[in-house]
């Protein structure tokens, strides 16, 4: 979901606009698919690989930044270390969310289940890993000067439509005396 906002830069002012723009996304992580568990077969056995794929790699998304984090905080430079977003849909997705100019808030749901205790493990090992990235949210503030523009650019028109008019004035009794000639090439002489 994306947002704009709209609104005069100054207000009370016939400038231009400060355009907002803000980025929801909702993501809806399922879990990782047991394939013993489910018995999937077919399309739905391809359809959980690719879960299990995009999910192994947005832990190697999560490790890579939290290593970057913590080279940072040891003062080592971590601009050479990469991060594997483009290696699945979903880390491509939330690139921006993760170690980018963005607010994010991660649910973690877990089973107080026997049964689930693995699964639920993992989710609280992804979600601690998560919680030491640390995103550097500003504000998406564009200014929209294009109608100040317009009119600087409409006054300079007329401006210079009144010194040809002016020109042409001035010139025709010049280029009469003269005896011919282009009165806007008098004018330029002078």
């Amino acid at each position: 979901v994306e947002l704009q906002q709209l609104r005069r830069a100054n207000p009370g002012e016939n400038q231009g606009r400060e355009i907002i723009r803000s980025k929801f996304n909702l993501v809806d992580l399922a879990g990782s698919e047991r394939l013993k568990r489910t018995n999937a077969a077919g399309a739905r056995l391809n359809e959980g690989i690719n879960i299990n794929h995009g999910l192994l790699t947005l832990g190697k998304v999560i490790t890579a930044l939290v290593e970057r984090e913590k080279a940072a905080a040891k003062g080592k430079s971590a601009g050479g270390m990469h991060v594997p977003y483009r290696e699945s849909q979903l880390t491509r997705l939330l690139q921006d969310s993760l170690g980018g100019n963005t607010r994010t808030v991660m649910i973690a749901c877990v089973s107080a289940a026997e049964i689930d205790t693995e699964a639920t493990l993992s989710t609280l090992r992804y979600a601690a890993a998560a919680r030491q990235i640390r995103n550097k949210p500003t504000k998406n503030v564009t200014v929209d000067d294009s109608a100040a523009q317009l009119r600087a650019l409409q006054q300079q028109v007329a401006q210079l439509e009144a010194a040809l008019a002016h020109a042409r004035e001035t010139a025709a009794p010049a280029a009469s005396n003269e005896g011919g000639g282009s009165s806007v090439e008098a004018a330029l002489r002078e």
